[in-house]
């Protein structure tokens, strides 16, 4: 057993005598199997604390970059600050630089920006683009992207779902739901380039050509991040489509979902199922009025935490190196909506 630690100090972890640990330790004999347990125990639990030692009194700076709508984003905050707490002995500070337009520009005058200041590491969601991928190569500090990854890029972890089978997992809902009834999906996704929503509408694409390739595919794009021009686009798409009787939605587009529900109210249209992602308060209403019929969902106060956790692994202050880990997707019901949400 190999360790830096005292034989007292391992002893009194154990609650055994220095004479019992130093038997153990040199394989002298004479000792039960459940006692070389208790040690090799006591020897794991003083390497967790170690970490703690070494995390105490540290402060890290996060500065956390995220271009998305308002309502996104102050869930991102909200989250964040609701697992400092259990972020402790290390103590978070960030600095939160949202943006709600899609010009890359923008964007990277603050990557540019929050390299000349002192972080210890930035929490980026961002679309991948050339641009983005040069700005973040330029940072001296660790990138950790959240939920849309950017692959190519010198990030050292992504948080957040496997988009990609998130959804196929959307596409298997839809048709569990339509089973053997005739009909066309629309698919309803914002613009520009994030890789998460290209990923999601990728693995549903494959998904419904293995399990209904006879069923059309139409799409809604959210052009100008306006709810009033998802509704016009959107009903103008059922009336020359009588057919669609399956919607997915994609994107998190402030109104987005309501202004599809509406639009199908509008022509007096009904749908069988309809399938979107994440557990906001506009989600939460719709599901609860079963205007939704699922929505697929993950825990975004565990993204922030590994996203926290996955810079103090780059910064060497956490053992290891950090990792991607997607986080699991939850199919969320009117039967199991939980009553809070980020």
């Amino acid at each position: 057993m190999k360790h830096p630690y005292r034989i007292r100090e391992i002893a009194a972890q154990a609650g055994l005598s220095p004479a019992t640990v130093d038997r153990v330790l040199h394989s002298r004999g004479g000792v039960r199997e459940s006692t070389v347990r208790e040690v090799r125990q006591a020897i794991a639990d003083l390497d967790r604390q170690q970490t703690q030692v070494r995390l105490g009194g540290r402060t890290f700076m996060l500065d956390v970059v995220v271009q998305a709508p308002a309502r996104f984003s102050a869930a991102v905050r909200a989250a964040l600050e609701a697992v400092l707490p259990s972020l402790r002995p290390a103590v978070i500070r960030s600095r939160f630089h949202f943006l709600d337009s899609p010009s890359v520009g923008d964007l990277v005058a603050v990557l540019d920006k929050v390299a000349r200041a002192k972080s210890d590491g930035v929490i980026l969601k961002a679309p991948d683009e050339p641009e983005i991928t040069a700005a973040v190569a330029r940072l001296p500090i660790p990138v950790v992207t959240l939920v849309t990854d950017l692959p190519g890029s010198k990030r050292v972890a992504y948080v957040g779902i496997d988009n990609r089978a998130a959804g196929a997992t959307a596409a298997y809902l839809v048709e569990q739901w339509l089973a053997d009834r005739a009909g066309d999906v629309l698919v309803v996704r914002g613009h520009g380039s994030f890789r998460g929503e290209d990923e999601r509408e990728s693995g549903f694409r494959a998904e419904m050509r293995v399990r209904a390739p006879l069923r059309r595919i139409h799409e809604v794009v959210d052009e100008e991040d306006r709810a009033d021009a998802v509704h016009e686009n959107t009903r103008e798409l059922l009336a020359g489509t009588p057919s669609v009787r399956a919607v997915y939605s994609l994107y998190a587009g402030a109104g987005g979902n309501a202004a599809v529900v509406k639009a199908f109210d509008a022509v007096g249209r009904r749908y069988d199922v309809f399938v979107a992602h994440d557990l906001d308060g506009e989600n939460t209403a719709l599901l609860r009025e079963r205007r939704l019929s699922a929505v697929l969902h993950h825990d975004l106060r565990q993204d922030m935490r590994r996203a926290c956790q996955a810079v103090m692994h780059a910064r060497g202050a956490l053992p290891g190196r950090a990792r991607t880990n997607p986080s699991a997707i939850q199919v969320i019901t009117p039967h199991n909506a939980p009553p809070v949400q980020f």
